[in-house]
């Protein structure tokens, strides 16, 4: 009887499923998903093989998203998305005030520090580069606007993970290491605790040799992590007055701590959730 019950249940929520489909709209989503993943232009014959169809199936999707100026005609026969995707994100309220007041805060910073700085959010696995501050002098590190970053092995991605109740941070986990099971780390939750403690996260990048990444939190009024700001600090040999790790950390403390409190959200060096 038991066996029958599941059997009914994973029917009936099969079916409901089912008259929830919307195939054209998740053949429009995909397509846009393609392109985005792509840094080339697709033609409609690249896009319908990266997504197992044919191009009839998607050479009416491709238009609409022309008309509605989500995508546009690249070449004779090659696509590309617009900015529009980037523009209606912008607006959204939450990460438009978080850009707004976060913007003036980082040109001073990398002004200040004669470096890079970068603005992260946590999305589904992974992190996404909001906005970025090139090296006032030209010459660094620097990574683009729209960039995918890991979180595991990052500072940025660990501070984003430690600062987070219980249930949100098991689930932020689970979900980078879908993304990245191999970089799987059994003392992921003691290093958190320490970063918690410290306020921050400071390490030897493990992508690029001789960068080191320095990233603090940006905080909501729950001492949650919405945001990471981070400098990736790269030497200079050929300036001796270069300011220092140390130096670096505190100033980028200050401006996190600056951001947090502009966005109405908790200001204190530790927080415990």
């Amino acid at each position: 009887m038991k066996d029958d019950a599941k059997d009914t249940t994973g029917t009936a929520a099969e079916a409901e499923a089912r008259s929830y489909a919307a195939p054209a709209l998740e053949k429009g989503l995909d397509i846009l998903e393609a392109l985005c993943r792509s840094e080339q232009p697709l033609s409609q014959k690249d896009i319908a093989q990266r997504l197992g169809r044919s191009v009839g199936e998607i050479y009416r999707m491709v238009a609409c998203l022309v008309n509605r100026d989500y995508v546009t005609l690249v070449d004779e026969n090659t696509y590309g998305v617009t900015t529009k995707l980037f523009e209606l994100s912008h607006i959204h309220p939450p990460t438009h005030r978080l850009l707004f007041e976060a913007t003036p805060i980082m040109q001073r910073l990398a002004s200040e520090l004669d470096q890079s700085c970068h603005l992260t959010v946590y999305g589904q696995g992974k992190q996404v580069v909001l906005c970025k501050v090139d090296t006032p002098s030209g010459m660094g590190f620097a990574v683009r606007a729209g960039a995918e970053l890991d979180v595991i092995i990052s500072a940025s991605g660990r501070v984003l993970l430690a600062f987070q109740d219980e249930e949100t941070l098991k689930l932020r986990i689970e979900e980078s290491l879908q993304r990245r099971p191999e970089q799987a780390d059994p003392q992921i939750e003691s290093t958190l605790a320490s970063i918690r403690t410290a306020g921050y996260e400071s390490i030897p990048s493990v992508q690029v040799r001789g960068l080191y990444a320095v990233s603090f939190p940006v905080l909501d009024a729950q001492g949650r992590a919405v945001a990471a700001l981070t400098v990736p600090y790269a030497e200079r040999i050929d300036q001796l007055q270069r300011k220092s790790i140390p130096e670096v950390t505190d100033a980028l403390g200050l401006a996190a701590r600056k951001l947090s409190s502009r966005i109405g959200g908790m200001t204190e060096r530790h927080v415990r959730l």
